[in-house]
């Protein structure tokens, strides 16, 4: 049964999943009152045009390894089983359509928050779902008006690691495994993830 339902949306990359991602998972399940949070792997982001995004079965590997054990986390393939640019739009399309008549929220980076009105179909997003956005370090722009007048800025800490920093810093031979969960972390290594490339 979907009646009542209140699922997070918290779509992403994960390249790789890490600790800053799961502090916004459970601050949006606790903060908007979630019933569960559905991590939605990106199988091709609009933004992302380069060839060093790691594969789609990897990604939703540490991701499911991740949040395993957690019982209202789960992962969502909906972006995988359809060929294609990932737009957040559709993606809520098909979940609504999945989820009927449960209430959507939208879980989004602040810097993302930003630039949302120059998304497709930005106002299709925000009639899907609520916004929550989680803040990030040292982003003092003001949110525009379309998503300020339909979100929730989380309370937490800002995150100072992303997943871009991680994976260079990992190439340079850095230890990150404090900011990564550590079963992330041991498949990384299992599977010889972001190491140099030469």
């Amino acid at each position: 049964m979907n009646d009542h339902l209140r699922i997070g949306v918290f779509g992403g990359t994960f390249d790789p999943i890490h600790t800053g991602h799961l502090a916004i998972a459970h601050a949006a399940l606790k903060q908007a009152c979630l019933d569960k949070v559905l991590f939605v792997i990106a199988a091709n982001p609009p933004h992302k045009h380069d060839n060093t995004i790691t594969p789609a079965s990897l990604r939703a590997a540490m991701t499911a390894s991740a949040i395993s054990g957690i019982p209202a986390f789960e992962i969502c393939t909906i972006e995988l089983e359809r060929p294609g640019p990932s737009y957040t739009a559709d993606t809520l399309m098909g979940l609504h359509e999945q989820y009927v008549p449960a209430e959507l929220f939208f879980i989004v980076g602040y810097d993302s928050a930003i630039e949302l009105p120059h998304w497709r179909n930005p106002e299709k997003i925000i009639q899907l779902a609520q916004l929550l956005v989680a803040p990030r370090p040292q982003n003092t722009a003001p949110l525009p008006k379309l998503v300020r007048d339909h979100c929730t800025v989380l309370k937490m800490d800002d995150y100072p690691v992303s997943s871009s920093e991680i994976r260079s810093r990992m190439e340079q031979g850095e230890d990150m495994t404090a900011w990564l969960p550590a079963a992330v972390g041991a498949f990384i290594r299992e599977k010889g993830l972001y190491r140099a490339r030469c």
